[in-house]
């Protein structure tokens, strides 16, 4: 998912300078910072937090939910995956206000 989300924002941020139209300057904004928000949050999520997630649960060797959850290993996992969610709930509100802000533009 963190992987699809980051194509269709480069692709959209590579977009963004060919588009012709009447917006606002605010709505430019909020659509520039909306699209690099998705970028950001899905390559975090994807090459920084999944990949550490990753590396620990080859550690654990055992299935995740096997692991005492007092092991460092699988507080610190659990800790990684609320990251991961939070990651992807922004990227997924930028990617809300980015459908907004490209269709409202299309109406005008």
């Amino acid at each position: 998912m963190n992987i699809s989300g980051f194509i269709i924002a480069l692709f959209l941020l590579l977009t963004y300078f060919l588009q012709r139209g009447s917006k606002g300057r605010v709505a430019r904004i909020l659509e520039i910072v909306s699209i690099v928000l998705i970028l950001l949050s899905t390559s975090v999520g994807h090459w920084l937090i999944a990949a550490r997630m990753r590396a620990l649960r080859a550690a654990m060797i055992l299935p995740i939910d096997q692991v005492r959850l007092g092991d460092p290993r699988r507080m610190e996992f659990n800790s990684l995956h609320g990251y991961s969610v939070n990651a992807l709930a922004l990227a997924m509100i930028a990617a809300l206000v980015t459908l907004v802000v490209f269709s409202r533009k299309q109406q005008n």
